[in-house]
């Protein structure tokens, strides 16, 4: 029987890690995670080799649209409260719990860790989106932000503004929810580091039964199918770009050789394990991107240092009224700019969540938060300012493609950006470089994540578990873009925005069970 939640501690129940793993072929797995997840993740794949992927994609697409349109306001409000959430944890008490224990040390340096919560979070959508995205407001690509004239001054400020509000404190806030539960619940409690180990407060000895099983699965899928996506659409930006700089045909073998050069290096570092691989690669990652950022810094100093203030007043300025969801002018924007990004962080939130718990043993809570939500949100300010700002300045200017085409690829815009700067060849390379490396540490993390959920929060099993599922990411973008190429790809994408609406609901239980999972820690307040 559960106790009650007033006496909760590691002692409220008997469950132990991995009691209910299947140990059999090399393989340590939870039954029934692992096995339900593998069927739907299998039934899947032959849906789509029977289907029409035109028909599929349109019917994902519906039902995207219409969670869009029916629970905008449930998006908005939900990311603003994790915000909140979060701050407000930052001045608490609870500020001063350790995740681990008073006498608990960082596992990683300040340097790695940082590396890592970089690149595993979104690193490499700064990469697809720094130029399209501020270009994209600014001309009103696909509307503008709240009902701003395209082409104007104050077009040009909104849309650093309006980007840096997709990309600074609600998405790492977002993340923050999940990463927090569950390094608290895994290295303060005791229970396995698992999504269904958060909700113990509320549901009890439950988490353990199909309440829990539910919601590990819920988190697989999203999770694989996420990466997936970001596979398939991030080869075709390493694509594009390769096709730019060296003349190589675009097509969909390049795309293929991309995927599976990718995920061979990903299994090489998944062998390495979190040490060897992942956190070596995410500092290669951190360097390389401060490289290409000082030098198209310096190339363009002047706009550089022009845009970051702007950049910043702008995101100030703005965060209220685009956090506001109702009565909004700009519907069709804000429903498919920002609650589309909201539902895309939502999902992503238990892959990138469960990693950032992963290498965060030993902070506080407050140095947790303020970590995972302020340096990402300024070097994202940074990265903005730089590529955003010299993007716009090409289309005020009316040169190169960008200020004489428009956006036409958004694959593309970051080359074409490029092209206009000194060095634009060697800046063209080290970003297909850096593309290439990002998406390196997503799949060997990706894999980490997942290989934990269904091993039942296990953090110690086979390797071998982690080469299966980073085969199967790779295997699926591939499989996707043989199929159908970017429409089956966007098909999955779409699905995968619609996983984000239960798992909204999950996060805000989660900042439930949390404080009352912490007002049981003791700790000198």
């Amino acid at each position: 029987m559960t106790k009650g939640i007033d006496k909760y501690s590691i002692d409220s129940t008997d469950y132990t890690v991995g009691q209910d793993n299947v140990q059999k072929w090399g393989f340590d797995v939870h039954n029934p995670v692992f096995g339900i997840s593998a069927g739907l993740i299998a039934l899947f794949l032959v849906a789509v080799l029977i289907s029409d992927v035109e028909t599929a994609k349109s019917a994902l697409d519906g039902v995207k649209w219409k969670i869009i349109g029916a629970f905008d306001w449930l998006f908005i409000w939900s990311g603003n409260i994790f915000v909140l959430f979060c701050l407000a944890l930052i001045v608490s008490p609870f500020g001063k719990i350790r995740l681990g224990g008073d006498d608990a040390t960082a596992d990683y340096s300040l340097v790695s860790w940082f590396s890592m919560l970089f690149a595993a979070g979104m690193g490499i959508g700064l990469m697809f989106w720094s130029v399209a995205e501020p270009v994209a407001y600014f001309t009103g690509w696909y509307e503008t932000p709240l009902n701003v004239a395209a082409n104007t001054p104050e077009a040009a400020k909104l849309a650093m503004g309006a980007t840096m509000y997709h990309w600074g404190l609600h998405p790492w806030a977002i993340y923050s929810v999940v990463a927090l539960s569950l390094a608290f619940f895994a290295y303060n409690k005791g229970l396995p580091l698992s999504i269904r180990s958060i909700f113990y407060p509320i549901l009890g000895d439950r988490a353990w039964g199909w309440a829990g099983h539910i919601v590990d699965i819920l988190a697989v899928l999203a999770t694989l199918f996420g990466l997936a996506t970001s596979l398939g659409l991030g080869a075709q930006q390493a694509a594009s770009g390769i096709h730019h700089v060296f003349g190589v045909d675009t097509g969909l073998t390049l795309q293929i050789i991309v995927i599976t050069i990718v995920t061979l290096l990903a299994v090489v570092s998944v062998l390495r394990g979190i040490d060897g691989g992942v956190k070596v690669i995410s500092n290669i990652n951190m360097l390389v991107a401060i490289v290409l950022l000082v030098l198209v810094g310096l190339i363009g100093y002047a706009v550089t240092l022009g845009s970051i203030p702007t950049t910043i007043s702008a995101y100030v300025e703005n965060i209220i009224p685009l956090s506001n969801p109702h009565g909004r002018e700009d519907e069709a924007w804000f429903q498919g700019w920002t609650v589309f990004y909201w539902a895309w962080w939502v999902s992503w939130s238990p892959f990138v969540g469960m990693f950032i718990a992963r290498v965060s043993r030993g902070r506080t809570v407050r140095e947790f938060l303020t970590a995972v939500l302020l340096v990402p949100t300024a070097f994202t300010v940074l990265w903005m300012s730089t590529f955003g700002g010299m993007a716009i300045e090409q289309v005020k200017e009316g040169v190169g493609a960008l200020g004489t085409e428009g956006l036409t690829d958004v694959s593309l815009a970051m080359f074409q950006m490029f092209d206009l700067l000194p060095l634009g060849s060697l800046l063209s390379v080290i970003a297909i470089i850096l593309v290439l490396v990002f998406f390196i540490t997503s799949s060997d993390s990706g894999s980490l994540v997942i290989d934990s959920i269904t091993a039942g929060g296990k953090v110690d099993a086979p390797v071998l578990q982690r080469v299966f599922w980073a085969f199967m990411e790779g295997a699926i973008a591939v499989a996707l873009l043989w199929i159908g190429g970017t429409e089956a790809v966007q098909a999955l994408q779409a699905g995968a925005i619609s996983t984000a609406l239960p798992f909204v609901i999950i996060l805000l239980l989660m900042c439930v069970s949390l404080l009352m999972g912490m007002r049981t820690e003791r700790f000198n307040r």
